[in-house]
Protein backbone atom coordinates (compact mmCIF):
# COMPACT_ATOMS: atom_id res chain seq x y z
CA UNK A 1 0.00 0.00 0.00
CA UNK A 2 1.19 3.45 -0.44
CA UNK A 3 0.29 6.94 0.32
CA UNK A 4 -0.86 10.00 -1.26
CA UNK A 5 -2.07 13.14 0.03
CA UNK A 6 -5.21 15.37 -1.37
CA UNK A 7 -4.54 18.81 -2.15
CA UNK A 8 -6.73 19.61 1.14
CA UNK A 9 -4.17 16.67 3.27
CA UNK A 10 -1.07 18.92 1.76
CA UNK A 11 -2.05 22.02 2.66
CA UNK A 12 -2.83 20.74 6.20
CA UNK A 13 0.47 18.72 6.59
CA UNK A 14 2.76 22.29 5.43
CA UNK A 15 0.85 24.07 8.29
CA UNK A 16 1.96 21.75 11.01
CA UNK A 17 4.84 22.32 13.25
CA UNK A 18 7.75 20.30 12.26
CA UNK A 19 7.66 17.99 15.72
CA UNK A 20 3.82 17.13 14.04
CA UNK A 21 4.94 16.64 10.87
CA UNK A 22 7.39 13.38 12.03
CA UNK A 23 4.32 12.54 14.21
CA UNK A 24 2.52 12.13 11.23
CA UNK A 25 4.91 10.35 9.11
CA UNK A 26 5.68 8.10 11.59
CA UNK A 27 1.93 6.98 11.64
CA UNK A 28 1.57 7.07 8.01
CA UNK A 29 4.60 4.61 7.78
CA UNK A 30 2.65 2.43 10.38
CA UNK A 31 -0.03 2.38 7.81
CA UNK A 32 1.09 1.31 5.28
CA UNK A 33 2.66 -1.63 7.45
CA UNK A 34 -0.60 -2.46 8.87
CA UNK A 35 -4.47 -0.88 8.91
CA UNK A 36 -4.84 -2.28 12.50
CA UNK A 37 -1.73 -1.35 14.46
CA UNK A 38 -2.67 -0.25 17.55
CA UNK A 39 -1.42 3.16 17.85
CA UNK A 40 -3.26 4.48 14.51
CA UNK A 41 -6.54 3.33 16.59
CA UNK A 42 -8.13 3.06 12.42
CA UNK A 43 -11.75 3.03 12.01
CA UNK A 44 -14.52 3.66 9.78
CA UNK A 45 -16.45 7.37 10.30
CA UNK A 46 -19.94 8.12 10.59
CA UNK A 47 -20.93 4.78 8.49
CA UNK A 48 -19.26 5.91 5.41
CA UNK A 49 -16.24 4.60 3.39
CA UNK A 50 -13.87 7.36 5.68
CA UNK A 51 -11.48 6.27 7.47
CA UNK A 52 -10.08 8.27 10.34
CA UNK A 53 -6.32 7.45 12.61
CA UNK A 54 -5.07 8.98 15.03
CA UNK A 55 -2.03 11.23 14.94
CA UNK A 56 -1.66 11.65 18.33
CA UNK A 57 -4.19 12.98 21.22
CA UNK A 58 -5.27 16.48 19.88
CA UNK A 59 -4.64 15.30 15.60
CA UNK A 60 -6.80 12.91 13.59
CA UNK A 61 -6.05 12.02 9.47
CA UNK A 62 -9.31 10.96 7.49
CA UNK A 63 -9.13 8.39 4.78
CA UNK A 64 -10.14 6.75 1.84
CA UNK A 65 -8.68 2.83 0.39
CA UNK A 66 -8.79 3.16 -3.18
CA UNK A 67 -7.03 -0.17 -4.35
CA UNK A 68 -3.15 0.05 -2.99
CA UNK A 69 -3.68 3.68 -2.00
CA UNK A 70 -4.56 4.94 1.20
CA UNK A 71 -5.67 8.75 0.30
CA UNK A 72 -5.39 11.19 2.67
CA UNK A 73 -8.45 13.43 2.99
CA UNK A 74 -7.43 15.65 5.84
CA UNK A 75 -4.76 16.34 8.52
CA UNK A 76 -6.97 18.13 11.40
CA UNK A 77 -6.93 18.74 15.52
CA UNK A 78 -9.83 16.12 16.80
CA UNK A 79 -12.71 18.52 17.90
CA UNK A 80 -13.02 18.09 21.61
Amino acid sequence: MRIELTRRAGKDYRTLSRQLQRQVDKQFDLLTGNLRHPSLDAKKYGGTDIWQGLVNRDYRFYFRIDNDTYRILMIIPHPK
